[in-house]
């Protein structure tokens, strides 16, 4: 829901940017010893640090982008109040639709254009780095503009991560799907995501696997500045796994896990922009793409063909042959049970609720041409195309 911004009651005074992190576009090696959290060396801090920086990067999300910026505003309260105690930048990443417009229309809210993309720079890094280089939170949170934030969850997020000790919280949101190929196909790409990467390994510093969710990736000033902000990751595609990985190797505390509590997202709104998000992750978020392909196209067909053969084996104009043929029949029966038990096991590791892991069997085909597709344009082409960029790999 837009608002007013000539309403001066609610529209907080904006504050003049510039770069306050004193990070430059290439990071330097950490240093090995620490300063107060949110400080940094070579240039002074702002006269006030606030509570939290929100950056939410945008590139063509006029449809997605009101609802977003509504459950952000409206955590704004007597106690954590926007403009006074943290701040929400929108950074316009070279949108040719409403984006800055809608943008423009709520109180209170920093509408920045991302700087020019470099080569060697992927368009979602550049853009978040253009908003943190002049951020004033002593938090920063990248969150996507396809997110919905549930009441609170900024600041429960911040005492969560203090809690843990953790310079690096980030949530899997609760996914929205709408359509058959969605529902479908998205609890298999999340159980398989469960599995690679559980949250409770990924939280444990005594184990190496990193992951976090760029749609909900909440980072301490200082943590952030000793990863090497988002420079550091800047020809990553997948830059929030990257930035886990760094947070891990560098010692700084990471938790992640899900969040069906504190935020939401619909992350594609057509089957084309699904089938292009895929293609440009599955291969990086699964190391070998090509073997998971083959064991998923195996499912499907024992899942479809098993019951198949059982029925031909019991079927009348096989009775001429004897018994064997009915134990025949209850061995392939009994297979394809075992089959669909182990298959809604994984399944219901995605997080999905049961209407959508039910159609689960049916997204494989999907599932095994993405997985395929993925892997020959990262492995082969070495190329991948988003919101119309294309990324040599």
């Amino acid at each position: 829901m837009a608002h007013d911004p000539n309403d001066s009651q609610d529209n907080p005074k904006p504050h003049e940017w510039k770069p306050v992190l004193g990070l430059s576009d290439e990071p330097r090696d950490t240093p090995q010893w620490h300063a107060r959290a949110g400080s940094v060396y070579d240039q002074p801090e702002p006269d006030h640090l606030l509570e939290l920086t929100v950056i939410v990067p945008a590139r063509n999300e006029e449809d997605c982008l009101p609802s977003c910026l509504e459950s952000l505003a409206m955590q704004s309260e007597e106690n954590f109040q926007l403009g006074r105690d943290w701040e929400i930048v929108v950074v316009d990443d070279g949108s040719a639709d409403r984006t800055a417009e809608i943008a423009r229309s709520f109180p209170g809210i920093t509408l920045v254009s991302a700087e020019k993309l470099q080569p060697g720079w992927t368009g979602k890094a550049n853009a978040v780095w253009t908003a943190a280089r002049r951020a004033r939170g002593r938090w920063l949170l990248f969150t996507d503009a396809d997110t919905i934030h549930e009441p609170g969850d900024l600041r429960r997020g911040i005492h969560e991560a203090t809690r843990h000790k953790a310079g690096m919280l980030s949530y899997s949101p609760r996914q929205i799907v709408q359509g058959f190929a969605q529902r479908s196909l998205m609890p298999l790409v999340f159980c398989e995501l469960a599995l690679a990467y559980p949250p409770a390994k990924v939280s444990d510093h005594n184990q190496r696997v990193a992951a976090a969710n760029g749609q909900f990736l909440l980072v301490e000033r200082e943590a952030y500045r000793r990863l090497g902000g988002h420079a550091s990751v800047k020809d990553r595609v997948l830059e929030d796994v990257e930035l886990a990985l760094l947070a891990k190797k560098r010692k700084i505390g990471l938790r992640f896990r899900y969040a069906d509590d504190a935020v939401a997202t619909r992350m594609y709104r057509t089957t084309g922009a699904m089938i292009e998000g895929w293609t440009k992750n599955l291969a990086l978020l699964f190391d070998n793409a090509l073997a998971l392909a083959v064991w998923r196209a195996l499912d499907f067909v024992l899942l479809f063909l098993l019951p198949v053969l059982a029925v031909e084996l019991w079927n009348a104009r096989f009775s001429a042959h004897g018994l064997e043929w009915l134990g025949g029949g209850w061995i392939l029966a009994l297979l394809w049970v075992r089959t669909l038990f182990r298959f809604y096991s994984r399944v219901a590791k995605s997080n999905f609720p049961l209407r959508d892991c039910i159609l689960a069997p049916l997204g494989l085909p999907l599932f095994v041409f993405l997985l395929y597709r993925s892997w020959f344009q990262h492995r082969i082409l070495k190329r991948v195309s988003w919101k119309g960029r294309t990324y040599a790999q």
